[in-house]
């Protein structure tokens, strides 16, 4: 039973007074589209609406999300709601979850979804399927819809009916009304309306440049003029977050902080409070001197800005600062409210995360300063005035060359409409649009970029032909990706042997159960030997974590402290580094001490200290942890002998581990090589490619990122995890390898020449096979490589040369005493005229009736058919021997096989 309050709650929003109408219209369609902006209450109650009508009685209700914050939450808001437990209301995202066989309802992220639908396609645990935040168009829902509306229809055949919901709240709704490879029929649409109440948008007169300095102005101009309500600002990535925070903290210190912290604590009586972000912010006092205080002149905020101050805001943010030329920037504001600043973007801590959603201490107003990932997926309390600045950080990829670099623009005009309404939640607000109403009507696009035209789809494309779709271009998208994005992820997987001629190999289909990207899972699925498992599956999940390893302080400090940090956090990095193939392992070898180092820490109960201390994102290290246990667990499902644990004390590899790590991470990345440009290939003045390398798919030079532990050796040939664009393309994650590595882990981008002739090629009795050494070139741009000895090529002359050994005895020990009396010698095998002869002729088609050009293969053979090659070798020996070599044949007994 739901308590009195929250039934309260629950009968004002828009979407309870059309619960009948969306239960009639869901019992008549299979597939339905609900579409209310955001505060009708339809992720909240729609999932209640099934519960209440029975359909989580025998199956489950499943309900995704973009986000994992956003899961989370919901399924605790709904289990509030309904009174009932988290076994029953329950959710699972990719580190972790609390799902039970007692759960009913599930949120998970979209992506969880997808992973289930390649083990069970037919979805059948589930009676009904919500999307939810459809408008976001996440690369997995726009996959789930196309497999959905072709799921819903099969279920239905079965009469084991599924039903579909699409919800969203800026719903491009002709992407799928219209879609008639998407949905034959056009599915009904819900139309909501929201409890939104009016919110004034007032735009600037002029566009300022420095976005952030006029954010910073329009919220001292709020706090200080306006009546009390919540700010939200909406800045484009965590820099800009903390910058700002940092800014109004300190125009707006809590003076009092212990006085009010005492006094909230008597209000929610004994309930805990969060504390502010620096401990130190309520110890700073107010200048004695009251006549020096800056007093704010009267400017009206809706024309308000700022002529002339044109400030380039750097990417990264590393030396952005204080302007000393700003007073207002620099002073704390005389008898003004408090502000309760607060960070919030998709990085941070859940913990802190949770801090927007409590009451601020009394006598404090709330600011929060957010990304865009307050723009949908969470609902800030109490929220009256909104700060657009109008721009976001769009992460561009280039489709050829791989490259991705990080552009702030314009968002949308649906986004923009988006964070306005925040402000008009809990009563009449008001929105500033730091930019004119003609940039808003000229220069913003109707609604964003789907993300599954924007971002690499090799490990979409892969489970999808995991999922025997064969024609991924006929595949029934919202919107289909680029036609040369899906060349290029086949391109890639092709590259990683994932796929062979458009079809998955078994490698390809091994790698697809490894929830991370295909060339991790490769690096995976190739570390089942010499004790690797425990050190890939730590670097795996470091790699697949944003911002492990720190370049600036996450807590504000001064840059003196910032200075004095970073160079500490580089020393222990190149100690991390070590020797040998340690350091050459570069800066996956920082990584994998680094995750070990905090593993260790944390077993002591030290662990934030430590990433604080070594430049550590706590939060990033905590994600690592997860996916560790969920990838060992993965492999223990897969290969049940595999002897792997999490363990928290994990010795660093020996130095022959360090270099066969080298050699995976060259198998995953072999797509991804760059080479050093040396003087004498560059025809003008070196000294600005000093430090350059040419990567196998670019024709600008590329350089390495400035933290990067090989900068001062400079590795002739490195593999590296991905080019980011700045000022110059500089290389993130870079590995040194050897280049005669290349046409063993990368032979499909390799150019080989045919066998030399000298060194003449040899038998392994290790391996049992035909080696030979070839020179050729590596990549589309045809870095030579040294002559390097490979398997032989499986063609004629491999037969002719394996013939060869076996007659003289080196693959089989037991001919070798027969080598001395052979009518011929072996050598004439390898010769022109070999086929003149009728015995050479007899012994090699014999060989290639069966594919036999390895002792394996033969002994395969002899299994079966134990005779296989007796006649066609007796006709090299004179008939003296005949007998004898009749009774040992086949002659395995004791040969290493």
């Amino acid at each position: 039973m739901r308590s009195e309050e929250i039934q309260a709650a629950r009968l004002k929003l828009p979407i309870l007074a059309e619960e009948q109408q969306i239960m009639e219209v869901i019992y008549e369609n299979s597939i339905i589209i609900i579409a209310g902006e955001t505060g009708s209450g339809k992720t909240t109650q729609v999932p209640q609406f099934l519960y209440e009508a029975g359909f989580a009685l025998d199956k489950q209700i499943g309900v995704t999300e973009p986000r994992r914050v956003a899961a989370i939450s919901m399924s605790n808001r709904i289990a509030h709601e309904m009174n009932l437990s988290t076994k029953e209301v329950s959710y699972l995202i990719r580190f972790e979850g609390n799902v039970t066989d007692d759960t009913k309802i599930k949120f998970m992220t979209d992506g969880v979804l997808l992973k289930e639908i390649q083990s069970d396609f037919l979805l059948s645990k589930y009676s009904v399927v919500i999307l939810d935040e459809a408008h976001e168009r996440s690369v997995y829902t726009d996959i789930l819809i196309g497999l959905l509306s072709r799921i819903v229809p099969l279920r239905h055949k079965r009469n084991d009916p599924l039903k579909l919901i699409i919800m969203s709240a800026t719903l491009r709704l002709e992407d799928f009304t219209e879609n008639q490879r998407l949905f034959k029929n056009p599915p009904p649409v819900i139309k909501v309306e929201a409890r939104q109440f009016p919110v004034t948008c007032h735009f600037n007169k002029r566009t300022n440049e420095n976005y952030l300095k006029e954010a910073f102005i329009k919220a001292v101009k709020i706090n200080t003029k306006l009546p009390d309500g919540g700010i939200l600002i909406f800045v484009t990535g965590q820099q800009e977050v903390n910058y700002l925070v940092r800014k109004l903290k300190k125009a707006f210190p809590l003076r009092h902080k212990n006085k009010i912290l005492r006094q909230n604590e008597q209000l929610k009586k004994g309930d805990k409070v969060c504390e502010s972000e620096d401990d130190d912010l309520g110890k700073k006092k107010t200048p004695k001197n009251k006549n020096k205080i800056k007093i704010i002149p009267e400017i009206n905020l809706n024309d308000y800005s700022i002529p002339g101050d044109n400030e380039n805001i750097d990417e990264e943010f590393s030396d952005l600062e204080d302007d000393e030329d700003d007073e207002v920037e620099e002073t704390v504001i005389s008898n003004a409210q408090p502000l309760w600043t607060l960070p919030l973007y998709s990085l941070l801590s859940t913990s802190r995360q949770q801090k927007v959603f409590e009451s601020p201490p009394p006598g404090c107003r709330l600011c929060v300063v957010s990304t865009n990932v307050a723009e949908t997926s969470l609902t800030i309390p109490n929220i009256k005035y909104v700060v657009d600045t109008g721009k976001t950080k769009v992460k561009l990829y280039d489709k050829v060359t791989g490259v991705t670099s990080y552009v702030i623009s314009w968002t949308s005009k649906a986004s923009a409409n988006q964070r306005a309404g925040r402000a008009g939640r809990v009563g009449p607000g008001h929105c500033y649009r730091l930019y004119s109403s003609a940039v808003f009507n000229d220069e913003f696009r109707e609604y964003s970029v789907p993300e599954i035209q924007e971002k690499p789809v090799d490990d979409l494309y892969l489970q999808m032909k995991c999922l025997n779709i064969d024609k991924i271009i006929n595949f029934p998208f919202p919107t289909a990706p680029n036609l040369l994005q899906l060349k290029t992820a086949e391109s890639r997987l092709e590259t990683l042997g994932a796929l062979n001629k458009g079809t998955v190999t078994p490698l390809g289909r091994a790698i697809s159960k490894f929830p991370v990207l295909p060339r991790f899972g490769k690096m995976l699925a190739l570390s089942h030997q010499q004790n690797l498992l425990p050190y890939t599956i730590c670097l795996v999940a470091a790699l697949s974590v944003q911002e492990v390893l720190l370049e600036v302080p996450v807590i504000q400090t001064s840059q003196e402290k910032q200075k004095e940090l970073r160079q500490k956090w580089s020393v222990t990095r190149q100690r991390w580094a070590g020797r040998a193939n340690s350091l050459l392992l570069g800066d996956n070898m920082v990584l994998l001490k680094a995750v070990g180092a905090a593993e260790y820490a944390n077993s002591e109960q030290n662990l934030e200290k430590f990433c604080f201390n070594n430049g550590l994102r706590y939060k990033a290290v905590q994600e690592i942890r997860k996916l560790r246990v969920q990838l060992t667990n993965e492999i223990k499902k897969n290969i049940p002998d595999a002897d792997v644990v999490v363990d928290p004390k994990l010795e660093p590899p020996t130095d022959i581990q360090a270099k066969l790590l080298r050699q995976i991470l060259l198998s995953g990345m072999g797509d991804q090589v760059a080479k050093k440009i040396l003087p004498e290939e560059v025809n003008e003045n070196y000294v600005k490619f000093k430090y350059a390398y040419n990567a196998n798919n670019m024709e600008e030079p590329v350089f390495l990122h400035r933290g990067s532990v090989l900068k001062k050796s400079l590795p002739e040939f490195i593999v590296y995890q991905e080019i980011y664009e700045t000022n110059k393309m500089y290389m993130r994650g870079v590995t040194a390898i050897e280049p005669e590595w290349l046409a063993t882990y990368v032979p499909n981008l390799c150019n080989l020449s045919e066998p030399l002739q000298s060194p003449e090629p040899r038998y392994n009795s290790t391996t049992g096979k035909v080696y030979c050494t070839v020179n050729g070139t590596f990549g589309p741009q045809g870095w030579q490589l040294p002559n390097i000895e490979i398997v032989y090529p499986e063609n004629i002359d491999c037969f002719k040369w394996f013939a060869k050994f076996l007659l003289e005895g080196v693959v089989f020990i037991k001919l070798h005493k027969y080598s001395k009396i052979l009518l011929s010698q072996p050598n004439i095998m390898v010769k022109n005229w070999s086929k003149l002869q009728p015995r050479t002729e007899a012994i090699l088609k014999c060989l290639l009736s069966k594919g036999c050009s390895c002792r394996e293969s033969v002994i395969a053979v002899w299994r079966t058919t134990p005779s296989y090659l007796l006649s066609e070798y007796m006709k090299w020996l004179p008939e003296s021997a005949h007998a004898e070599v009749q009774l040992l044949w086949p002659p395995i007994n004791n040969e290493k096989s």
